[in-house]
């Protein structure tokens, strides 16, 4: 069976892809990794980025002597899988995103970075901030909000990927949104959708951005179908 790797999001963790794993483990060799500073790993002594995040990759591969795999990466793990792919295609096969927010600039930098707000998360979704304390723990999960900040901000002012690099990646690649997602526009994915030499695009219906929110049944059936 081939290897896949589920990368999970900003402010994600490794379990969320507990349910995803259990549909698809039949098919493929599941792998899942915390980024630093995510799901119990520690805080990097460097800035949180891209290109670090897809060091951990590579590290977590040669570490389980895995030459090749494909990977799935939502939100935030869709933009590291194209890193890795653009950086490294001989160690990527083919790549599936959902709901990846591919375009930055300082304006949208700014936007987003004002929903990281511990005290506002506190206040307005209780829930939402006990959710994250937990699901970081040890780690002080206000700590991760602001390095997630400062990474959204150098991402703005310097996108790591711009949009001629992905007409590069010759990798297999299947591009997912959900229609009712609100974090990412439809314009930008298509944007990257045709650049990429060799993609297919997919809109997933009645669903938003949080992957809590997505149909594992239905995302299963589009992984499986296009990795087959």
């Amino acid at each position: 069976m081939q290897h896949l790797l589920l990368l999970h999001g900003a402010l994600g963790a490794k379990n969320q892809f507990l349910p995803l794993g259990g549909k698809l483990n039949s098919s493929f060799i599941i792998h899942t990794i915390n980024f630093s500073g995510h799901g119990g790993a520690a805080l990097p002594a460097q800035p949180l980025s891209i290109p670090l995040f897809a060091e951990e990759v590579l590290h977590y591969m040669s570490t389980n002597n895995i030459t090749q795999a494909s990977i799935f990466g939502y939100s935030m793990g869709g933009y590291v899988a194209m890193y890795l792919a653009k950086q490294h295609a001989e160690k990527v096969t083919k790549i599936i995103t959902l709901a990846s927010k591919f375009y930055w600039d300082e304006a949208i930098a700014a936007r987003e970075i004002k929903m990281l707000d511990a005290d506002t998360l506190e206040t307005k979704v209780p829930a939402f901030a006990h959710q994250l304390a937990a699901r970081h723990a040890p780690t002080d999960w206000k700590l991760l909000l602001q390095e997630t900040a400062i990474m959204m901000t150098a991402l703005g002012k310097n996108n790591t990927l711009q949009i001629e690099d992905y007409a590069s990646i010759d990798n297999n690649c299947l591009l997912m949104l959900g229609d009712r997602d609100k974090m990412v526009g439809l314009d930008e994915t298509i944007n990257v959708y045709k650049k990429l030499p060799n993609a297919q695009m997919c809109v997933l219906p009645g669903t938003p951005h949080p992957f809590e929110q997505v149909n594992t049944d239905l995302l299963a059936f589009m992984i499986e179908r296009f990795l087959q």
